[in-house]
């Protein structure tokens, strides 16, 4: 592959800000095409805003819809689909089902109640605060570690924890895993005006999905060539439609793939789309809102970066990437989702790869790691990522990138996806500051040996630290950020408007660099701190890096799942167990996000805590509730139904309080 130099990156940027210049509309999208103009250029011009009118007749759009509740044996914890259930009913089963039984009676329930309270009151008040109970049920539930359960973990059988794995076969992610699935549909087109029928329509997303649930706008793809061949549209025959629901600014995404393409890695393109939708008798061109419209990465892609279709490109899923698990490729298939067949020859690098990660010793794998792995092109990839702090990736739940198997090199190339939470947004792990500080030499989270052997490798460094001094320079400045937000924001401003003026007031804080109070759109209400907005990041992580470039800081590592309770304080934290040491509650666990929406449940009189008896009720009204068939006892299928309808923070609001006592 063709390395381009520093100049050519530089002729590259100012390109790209002419071509941004001259896109800036008197009106959203002025300057496009026509629909039957539209050139691959023109389509992902990033400050672009399409039109997209989608025509489902009723029974397709019935078909589409996933089945309520959806889950499958071998999800998490068995059926009643994602949501705080997944944690919490293990954490009833196994403190109330003292003859252990599986089910529990109202008497072990009850009994759990005044077990759970007394444990929490430690300081004998009769009484619980927020912190009391988050800190409760961290002691009482064991944190989830991403990952699959079994094969693409660590050897003898992977970290255990939340799965991110779908059923073999079926696509990965955490909605996969959680047993549901979107089936395709037919639908019919009008882009800009062009009409083109009978495509292939999909929901797309896992926490994305989760977190738009009761509203109309979900992620979406579209196939314009599944059902009709040779229906394409400038130049590509598959559309990306992102919801953005994480992301008030709109922009997290689309300038993110712009920063890895400017800075030489290969990258989905961007641009944005107003989506209608309209059902017979249901939707009559309802507006569902503003898209980014995000370049497909597939045979296409790989045409466009000049490279061959004959390559083995691989979504992988796992947070031990390249652990050897033997010479069966049947147990590496659903780990690394390659997206069409794979030769022998193939199947066989990859495992030698697996093998040389795993098993060879320092010196063999430093010799040898080369002729696997393309170390300058993913010094460059990692450069980029680490410099946006983007920890929903190869960092943390190792997800969210493509790899490459170049057939001319036999390497391995590595591309950015799913960017949403970058810019240091992804606040399920560590605090804000962690973030904008993120270590140089140890940015992943927890363990990782495939980054653990690369980043000990002196060619490695080498590449690496001379990629992030030289893009420092360049394409990392904070100003040229500011330019960016400023110019798509002129772009997307009327449409985010005509979604609401809620959201237009978040979205122009964002764009001026203030944070947001109240939490990231769409996140769990645990998950409360401000979220700092791009302009504001990239100062922090701009001086960061170069200190730590410069030997004045050794950054920062990212504390696990979820961020301290005071995330944006002053204090720093390291990682550990619950969170690392620090402020906040005594341990951090999914209890900060669920605790809220706990006290909210119990607290009936709404003075900000829980006594003995609002506790002891609560309990037992959750449990008649949840005992819908009256049998006299619940199952752990029935908790995790339970909870996740009474003390789900998904969904933008609290839990569903118990029925009145």
């Amino acid at each position: 592959m063709t390395h381009r130099s520093l100049n050519g990156i530089r002729k590259s940027i100012l390109l790209s800000s002419l071509l941004l210049a001259c896109a800036i509309p008197s009106a959203h999208s002025a300057g496009k095409e026509n629909g039957s103009q539209i050139k691959g250029k023109t389509l992902y011009q990033l400050t672009n805003v399409w039109n997209v009118h989608l025509k489902f007749s009723p029974d397709q759009w019935e078909t589409m819809q996933p089945a309520e509740n959806q889950g499958r044996p071998g999800g998490p914890r068995g059926g009643g689909g994602f949501g705080p259930g997944m944690f919490l009913a293990p954490a009833f089963m196994k403190g109330a089902d003292k003859n252990e039984d599986k089910k529990l009676t109202q008497e072990e329930f009850n009994a759990l109640a005044e077990s759970w309270f007394t444990s929490w009151d430690k300081e004998k008040q009769g009484s619980l605060k927020l912190e009391q109970i988050q800190n409760g049920l961290n002691s009482s539930i064991e944190p989830p570690r991403f990952g699959p359960g079994g094969g693409g973990g660590r050897p003898g059988g992977g970290r255990p924890g939340l799965n991110l794995q779908g059923a073999e076969g079926k696509r990965n992610g955490l909605s996969s895993a959680a047993g549901i699935e979107f089936k395709q549909v037919r639908a019919d087109l009008v882009f800009e005006g062009q009409p083109i029928t009978n495509i292939g329509v999909r929901y797309k997303g896992n926490g994305t999905w989760m977190q738009s649930g009761g509203s109309l706008k979900r992620s979406l793809k579209l196939d314009l060539n599944e059902f009709v061949k040779g229906q394409k549209l400038g130049g590509v025959t598959t559309l990306n439609l992102h919801n953005n629901v994480t992301d008030g600014s709109w922009m997290n995404e689309p300038l993110s793939h712009t920063l890895f393409r400017d800075a030489g890695v290969p990258a989905p393109r961007a641009a944005y789309a107003k989506v209608f939708v309209t059902v017979p008798e249901k939707f009559d061109k309802q507006y569902l809102g503003l898209y980014s419209l995000i370049e497909n990465i597939d045979k296409k892609f790989l045409e466009r970066n000049s490279m061959k279709e004959t390559g083995a490109l691989l979504k992988p899923v796992t947070p031990n990437p390249f652990t050897y698990l033997g010479e069966d490729w049947k147990k590496y298939n659903q780990t690394y989702d390659p997206k069409w067949s794979l030769s022998d020859e193939q199947k066989k690098r990859i495992i030698e790869f697996c093998k040389l990660v795993s098993e060879s010793d320092d010196s063999t794998f430093n010799a040898r790691v080369g002729s696997y792995l393309d170390i300058e092109e993913f010094a460059r990839f990692m450069a980029v990522t680490v410099w946006l702090s983007t920890m929903d990736s190869i960092l943390g739940p190792g997800q969210n990138y493509y790899v490459y198997l170049n057939p001319d090199t036999q390497k391995l190339l590595f591309f950015p996806w799913d960017l949403d939470h970058s810019f240091g947004q992804f606040v399920m792990m560590g605090s804000q500051e962690q973030r904008n500080n993120l270590t140089l030499q140890k940015p992943w989270q927890g363990e990782n040996r495939f980054l653990e052997r690369v980043y000990k490798n002196q060619e490695f460094q080498k590449i690496y630290r001379a990629r992030l001094a030289g893009l420092s320079a360049d394409v990392f400045q904070p100003e040229r950020f500011s330019k960016q937000v400023d110019e798509v924001a002129q772009a997307i401003r009327p449409a985010v408007r005509q979604e609401s003026e809620t959201k237009l007031a978040q979205f122009e804080k964002l764009v001026a660099g203030q944070p947001v109070e109240g939490g990231q759109r769409g996140m769990p209400g645990g998950f409360g701190s401000p979220v700092v907005p791009i302009k504001a990041f990239v100062k922090e992580r701009a001086k960061s890096v170069k200190d730590q470039l410069d030997g004045k800081s050794q950054g920062e590592t990212v504390s696990g799942f979820g961020p301290p309770p005071n995330a944006g304080g002053g204090e720093r934290r390291g990682p550990g167990p619950g969170g690392g040491p620090g402020g906040g509650p005594r341990n951090f666990g999914p209890g900060n996000f669920i605790g809220p929406v706990f006290m909210t449940s119990l607290d009936a009189n709404n003075d900000e805590t829980v006594t003995k008896q609002e506790f002891s009720q609560g309990f037992s009204a959750w449990f008649k509730q949840w005992d819908s068939e009256n049998s006299g006892t619940l199952t752990e299928e029935k908790l995790i139904k339970g909870i996740n309808q009474n003390l789900s923070p998904f969904g933008g609001g609290p839990g569903t309080r118990p029925p009145a006592r």
